[in-house]
């Protein structure tokens, strides 16, 4: 008996060290750090010793610079993660070379676009995408005389609530995360302008981008407003109770649950007078999961589990658990089946299967975070200062389009 003991424990253990390992770096907390760690698990336990998914926490990783071999990000955080901005292989390529089946028109158009690049190629797995959306605080609505149950519908409302939550003493009425997709980017597919130009060309700094910016900048010096950096960081002042209004994305809905005061969830405001401006022509984004360069064995296991993540009941469970967006429609039939509401259904199918315009959105790419980056660098005075908006709109608009150096 001992001996056959030994045995099994030999073959058990080579068979351990024959499993290859691929490591997945993210940096999620709450319902989606713990669905992604149920997920992994189950695609682990399927896989019977033929390689397996290990989860790295950002938080945990002591040098950036040795690279996994998949990351579940936003695009625009490849250095934060990475101390560098490494090369990232479409996900077509690695289904192909890890001998997993791949068929790209199976996503949404909306949410395919939100990382393809300018040929419409996807470049990652856009599995934890949301919409941009306008969060309040209902106690302070209730305390500044407003509607709970009414949120701003137009800029013009915003600024009405803005003043309104001012008088009631509150110091922060309005914030923003993620500046240049909800403020830039949305606001252009909103009111019909193009958000680039022939061959890729950023141009954002037309009469409905100019007149918005300046707007804020007014909100800014008269406390309405206040600006704490381009990416996430407004999600704290919101959480926290400091700023009563939040325009930010879908996908925090999870985190709001924690929160000591009850939340509304509003559709993001636009600009009512201007013709042909549609409020629900908002563009998906967020982190998808993306393959870096990896050894041929890597690469299989890491297709298997793309495959996997592509399954509709596992994205089902996903959409669930988190509040992202599904990439399919099967996933959306399967979402109809196990009981959420129709209406939501309805209003997903609709949007997201909307043909992308080719002029409507930043391309994902090193070229879209290095010009969102550069937005922010030249919109920083506008915040600060007297800098005219359109000054720093053309300004932005043509260090975006000169060559990279």
């Amino acid at each position: 008996m001992r001996k056959w003991m030994m045995v099994a424990l030999a073959v058990a253990s080579s068979g351990a060290a024959l499993a290859q390992d691929v490591t997945l770096r993210h940096d999620f907390t709450g319902a989606a750090r713990d669905e992604l760690a149920t997920l992994v698990e189950r695609f682990n336990q399927e896989q019977k010793g033929k390689g397996r998914i290990v989860l790295e926490d950002l938080a945990g990783v002591t040098d950036r610079r040795h690279l996994p071999q998949l990351a579940l990000l936003d695009e625009d955080d490849a250095r934060l993660f990475f101390d560098t901005v490494p090369r990232f292989r479409p996900i077509a390529d690695v289904m192909k070379e890890g001998g997993q089946p791949f068929d790209a028109g199976q996503f949404f158009p909306q949410v395919a676009g939100a990382v393809d690049d300018l040929r419409g190629r996807l470049q990652g797995l856009p599995m934890a995408l949301g919409l941009p959306v306008l969060f309040y605080n209902k106690e302070a609505f209730a305390k500044a005389g407003l509607d709970p149950a009414s949120p701003p519908r137009t800029w013009q409302d915003v600024q009405t609530a803005a003043g309104a939550l001012a008088d009631a003493g509150v110091a922060c009425p309005l914030t923003t995360s993620r500046f240049a997709w909800v403020h830039v980017e949305n606001l252009a597919s909103q009111h019909g302008e193009p958000a680039t130009a022939k061959g890729g060309r950023p141009a954002f700094n037309d009469l409905v981008h100019v007149k918005h910016l300046a707007r804020l900048a007014s909100w800014q010096k008269s406390r309405y407003f206040h600006y704490f950096g381009p990416g996430r960081e407004g999600d704290a002042k919101f959480l926290s109770g400091e700023c009563a209004m939040l325009t930010g994305e879908s996908a925090l809905h999870g985190d709001l649950k924690a929160a000591k005061f009850a939340i509304g969830i509003g559709p993001l405001p636009y600009y009512d007078d201007v013709r042909g401006a549609q409020a629900g022509n908002v563009l998906p984004d967020g982190a998808a999961l993306w393959a870096l360069p990896a050894k041929k064995n890597e690469t299989q296991v890491a297709a298997r589990f793309i495959a996997f993540l592509m399954q509709p009941r596992v994205q089902r469970d996903w959409v669930r658990a988190t509040g992202f967006l599904p990439m399919t429609p099967t996933a959306l039939d399967e979402l109809a089946a196990a009981g959420v509401s129709p209406v939501l259904v309805e209003a997903a199918r609709k949007r997201l299967g909307v043909p992308n315009a080719a002029d409507a959105r930043l391309h994902s790419g090193p070229s879209r975070s290095r010009v969102r980056a550069l937005l922010d660098e030249e919109i920083g005075p506008v915040w600060t200062s007297d800098r005219p908006a359109k000054e720093a709109l053309d300004k932005a608009v043509q260090r975006a389009g000169a060559p990279a150096h």
